[in-house]
């Protein structure tokens, strides 16, 4: 049998190739992915046993059992000088695989992301609901991160997050942060929230909002004088509204209807895109709710909320992904080929560029 490969040795690899993602998998060589693309490194191809034995070497004899039961374990890992890791472990075929992201050590600033001037104004909000929204891998949890740096850059708050597995590891400067794992600090996300009221949080970011509970929970939280970050796996602010009203019964829709028509701040919808010349770049598309999209909600006319996010927007501050993604095109930051297939709305972005 080939020995085993260092873990160590390959974690290093993803920091030394500003890769963002490792993948293990039997029948294959280690794999990373650059730039959104998987690229083989030059290793032997794995087998089962070797990547059982490298990913082993990582868990706590807690984190084994739980995986043996399971077959699934989510957990962080810090390696000294390396970085911090979110890492997935999974079978396929009965063969032990695992997926590692690495997580930077240094939370960017707001101005570090070159965030929309508009970021800053919504979380100075002492109550609402803001959601980051988008596939896996791009970047809601960056952008979030960054809203939290900022506030503890610039207020005094108690910051509770509760993520499965915690992510980026704030340090206390101006504020306070519990950070929560599920799993091992609390039994789940809609436990924690609900003890999160006994916990005297201003601020509170839920890492996914999975479920009715959970999504109930941060909503009576939002409404009740706290300012939650969420997110969800949608691709656009219509979506997103949908999603949420769409976990609840129809005789409890209206009430959730009214409760967003109050509490929700912003949707941020986001795609990640290579960047010409390398590198990888956010567009976002940026919602805000006003009156008229309170009444919009309420009302249950979500299907008119995009023509509504088209007007007045030098006054409203809102940005549709597709002038987003032709503001791109215009300084040639991205390619054609890549805003149409990243593109929530290709059709329109089509037209706008004179193809239809």
């Amino acid at each position: 049998m080939s020995q085993a490969l260092d873990i160590r040795k390959l974690l290093k690899s993803v920091v030394a190739y500003k890769a963002s993602d490792l993948h293990l998998v039997s029948g294959s060589e280690p794999q990373i992915r650059i730039d959104g693309k998987l690229v083989a490194l030059n290793l032997p191809v794995l087998d089962g046993k070797m990547i059982e034995e490298m990913a082993y070497s990582l868990l706590t004899e807690k984190q084994k059992k739980d995986f043996e039961e399971h077959n699934e374990l989510d957990f962080s890992i810090v390696l000294p000088e390396v970085g911090r890791f979110r890492s997935n472990y999974y079978r396929t075929m009965g063969d032990v695989a695992c997926a590692f992201r690495i997580i930077p050590i240094d939370i960017p600033s707001l101005d570090d992301l070159k965030a929309k001037a508009v970021f800053k104004e919504m979380i100075k909000r002492e109550k609402g609901l803001i959601l980051v929204t988008g596939p896996t891998g791009s970047g809601k949890s960056t952008t979030l991160a960054a809203m939290l740096n900022e506030i503890n850059m610039t207020e005094k708050k108690h910051i509770i997050t509760v993520e499965d597995p915690v992510e980026f590891v704030h340090t206390n400067k101006h504020c306070l942060f519990s950070q929560r794992n599920v799993g091992t600090d609390t039994g789940s996300f809609a436990a924690a929230l609900k003890y999160a009221m006994r916990e005297d949080p201003d601020v509170i970011l839920i890492g996914e909002m999975r479920d009715k509970e959970t999504i109930a929970a941060a909503l009576t939280a939002a409404e009740t004088g706290h300012l939650v970050f969420g997110t969800l796996h949608t691709n656009s602010a219509p979506q997103t509204i949908n999603r949420i009203i769409d976990v609840f019964s129809g005789d409890e829709q209206p009430q959730v209807r009214a409760q967003l028509s109050t509490s929700l701040i912003a949707v941020i919808s986001q795609a990640l895109l290579p960047r010409i010349g390398g590198g990888r770049i956010a567009a976002q598309e940026v919602f805000i709710t006003n009156p008229a999209i309170a009444n919009l909600i309420r009302e249950d006319k979500v299907h008119q909320l995009y023509s509504q996010m088209q007007l007045n927007q030098a006054e409203t501050k809102m940005v549709t992904q597709t002038q987003e993604l032709l503001e791109f095109l215009k300084k040639k930051i991205v390619t054609k080929h890549d805003a149409i297939q990243f593109s929530n709305r290709p059709d329109e972005l089509l037209r706008a560029l004179g193809e239809l």
